[in-house]
């Protein structure tokens, strides 16, 4: 999705430029000015817009790092009853 935004920024910019809304850059530097000016654009947009799927994949990675932390738990407690086992 973000690199969706930042193709779609390219584009207008691209298109900016060339009906002459935008300056052009100094140059030869063309290109990379249209580059340029798409990321510094579709970086706050992407943050903004893709707010929500951030939320969830956020919910989504948290919810697995406990899980894994709870199995940590549960084989760490395992393997402490084997070894006290083992010793008496």
């Amino acid at each position: 999705m973000r690199l969706g935004i930042f193709v779609g920024c390219l584009v207008l910019v691209a298109v900016l430029v060339n009906v002459g809304w935008v300056p052009a850059g100094l140059g030869d530097a063309n290109p990379a000015w249209v580059v340029l000016l798409a990321l510094v654009i579709s970086a706050p947009l992407s943050f903004v817009l893709l707010r929500k799927q951030r939320d969830e994949m956020s919910a989504q990675i948290s919810g697995r790092v406990a899980g894994a932390k709870e199995r940590l738990a549960a084989n760490r407690s395992q393997e402490d009853a084997a070894d006290d086992a083992a010793r008496i």
